[in-house]
């Protein structure tokens, strides 16, 4: 699931090098922290935040494989 943000947000921003994505687990939930510069922030986030959302949405279709719940938090 680490993978799969981080593919994606290299994808999107500018700055691919800055790209700094986290996994922290939580009893059964998963929690995936993807850190950006502070300039492509808005490109990651996307307008009314529907990037943000996207990549929530596999994020979850991802867990649901594998029989886990997850989270995304943008920092």
């Amino acid at each position: 699931m680490k993978d799969l943000v981080e593919y994606i947000a290299r994808a999107v921003v500018d700055n691919p090098e800055s790209v700094v994505v986290s996994e922290l687990k939580r009893g059964e939930r998963v929690v995936i922290r993807l850190q950006v510069a502070q300039e492509d922030m808005g490109k990651v986030i996307g307008r009314q935040g529907r990037i943000a959302q996207a990549i929530r949405s596999l994020l979850k279709v991802a867990a649901m494989k594998e029989g886990a719940r997850a989270t995304l938090e943008i920092e």
